[in-house]
């Protein structure tokens, strides 16, 4: 195990300098590293790791997030206004509806298994996102106008819509029933989580006023909070719909709101967490990718993300219209919103445990949207926002 973690960390960090050296994102190197050293290459990941990775790939999350709400000031959100709740959902819907016109043409699939194959490829990866959002609001790009904020935002609630309606097609695939009720959830899930976030960001900020602590101390039990929040989401799911990422990243807005200079202290510690968190979350996601899978693709489905992310942008377009953003800003919101990586590594294999006829493809075509979007959209985001957004 120890050495599975230092070649990991090692030949990650490695190829990722190596990518920033070409002028690629650093993830790049990253997610090539996990291909090779995963199971279905070179198999050097030792099994224990690989049988915790769901976990790791959530731990990094986390630490992202709560850098996220951290950065995250309200003051501009608000200023954005109708286009950020659009942005949570319409895009998706866009991509869905883009898959489910085009993959019985070109894929052969009937328009279930399309739906299904739409909803896993939907999803916009907060992995790749929110990094770069929290780049641009800390060197001011963009942040007049609340973009990054936007992006922000919306990413991290798309998530949780697109998981909802995934889970209401292969249930109605696997032939249960789909009741009202999983889709009156998501709105709840997103209030609940908002809510507890807020309550617990607040209770913190006393706490940490009264309480005196080396911040290194308030990071660890700010982490504590977090994963005993995602982990009473597991247990509740069937009871109380709990949307605990976006809980954790409330918590930090409310601190951030409550007290900058304590969030600007825990920032600058998150962000040396998560020189080692991106490290092992985009490796672990490459370890998802079974280049088999790629053979049976070939360039339709290629042929077929292309398009449907041409759908995606058409729903980011609407979003904004009648808003202030110029043509350039327009058009970095709708890059910007492209990115997919650990909700397709963390989904895209669950219809074929299933069992479903479309399982293979899914995965298939899963795997080939995580190799394409990730590198390009962060590699997009990175060369595009200084000439497109106003410093």
């Amino acid at each position: 195990m120890l050495f599975s973690i230092s070649v990991l960390l090692l030949l990650g960090m490695s190829l990722g300098a190596l990518c920033k050296k070409l002028h690629l994102p650093a993830l790049t190197g990253m997610l090539i590293t996990g291909i090779f050293l995963g199971p279905y290459a070179l198999d050097l990941i030792d099994t224990s790791i690989l049988s915790v990775s769901a976990d790791l790939r959530r731990i990094a999350l986390i630490i992202i997030l709560i850098r996220a709400g951290l950065s995250l000031n309200l003051e501009d959100l608000k200023k954005v206004g109708r286009p950020a709740i659009l942005m949570c959902f319409v895009p998706a819907c866009f991509e869905m509806a883009g898959m489910i016109l085009l993959a019985p043409k070109l894929l052969g699939v009937s328009l279930l298994d399309a739906a299904i194959l739409g909803s896993v490829i939907a999803a916009v990866s907060p992995a790749v996102i929110v990094p770069n959002m929290v780049k641009l609001m800390e060197e001011g790009y963009g942040t007049k106008k609340g973009i990054p904020q936007l992006i922000l935002a919306g990413a991290s609630v798309d998530d949780v819509f697109v998981i909802v309606v995934f889970t209401a097609f292969t249930s109605l695939a696997a032939g249960d029933s789909v009741s009202i009720r999983s889709f009156i959830n998501i709105p709840i899930s997103i209030f609940l989580g908002m809510m507890a976030g807020l309550g617990i960001g607040l209770l913190l900020s006393v706490f940490f006023h009264r309480i005196h602590m080396r911040d290194t101390a308030k990071v660890i039990l700010f982490l504590c909070i977090s994963f005993l929040l995602v982990t009473l989401e597991d247990y509740c799911a069937n009871v109380i719909p709990f949307a605990s990422l976006i809980a954790v990243m409330t918590i930090g807005v409310a601190l951030q709101q409550k007290n900058q200079a304590l969030s600007l202290r825990l920032s600058s510690k998150f962000n040396k967490l998560w020189v080692g968190a991106e490290i092992i979350l985009f490796v672990l996601v490459g370890a998802t990718v079974d280049l088999r899978y790629l053979k049976s693709a070939g360039g339709t489905a290629v042929l077929l993300l292309l398009f449907v992310l041409l759908f995606r942008m058409s729903g980011v377009f609407l979003c904004l219209a009648g808003t202030d953003l110029t043509k350039k800003e327009r058009l970095f919101c709708m890059i910007a919103y492209t990115p997919k990586a650990t909700v397709q590594a963390a989904i895209g294999g669950i219809p074929l445990a299933l069992g479903l006829s479309c399982g293979n493809l899914v995965l298939t075509v899963a795997v080939v949207s995580i190799l394409l979007t990730a590198p390009l959209g962060a590699f997009c985001i990175e060369n595009s926002y200084q000439k497109l957004l106003t410093h």
